[in-house]
């Protein structure tokens, strides 16, 4: 039984060894409907994920939402396995419980929930001067 335990904790072991090893999240990122972008950055520890608004256009930039520029959508995320982080959205005034993927080199999924029954998901894609 020992010997079993050991070779399926190896087996995990190489697993997660072989997971793709993506470029850093820092940088910015555009929502999918272009209309706010993020600075996003590892805080904290190093490993923590933060996530700033900084740009709102294309009628994001409403006088409603002007008041959450400059302010963290991502607030300290924990790093809960490689490319993924758990923690606090903020969205333009509510709190919801979120998950961050980074999906690849240049594309973030979000994942927030309020009150654990309102669940969305955005699409960040990286963004290019």
């Amino acid at each position: 039984m020992k010997a079993m335990v050991r070779a399926l904790a190896a087996l995990g072991f190489a697993a997660a060894a072989t997971l793709p090893a993506l470029a850093s999240p820092e940088g910015v990122w555009e929502v999918e409907s272009r209309d706010s972008r993020y600075k996003v950055t590892l805080c904290g520890d190093g490993t923590q994920l933060c996530g700033e608004l900084i740009w709102l256009g294309n009628g994001g930039d409403s006088p409603e939402n002007l008041p959450y520029l400059n302010t963290l959508l991502i607030d300290h995320a924990p790093q809960i396995k490689p490319n993924q982080w758990k923690g606090d959205l903020h969205l333009y005034g509510h709190t919801a419980s979120g998950t961050i993927t980074q999906v690849s080199e240049d594309q973030i999924s979000l994942q927030g929930c309020f009150m654990l029954v309102v669940c969305r998901t955005y699409q960040m894609h990286r963004y290019g001067d």
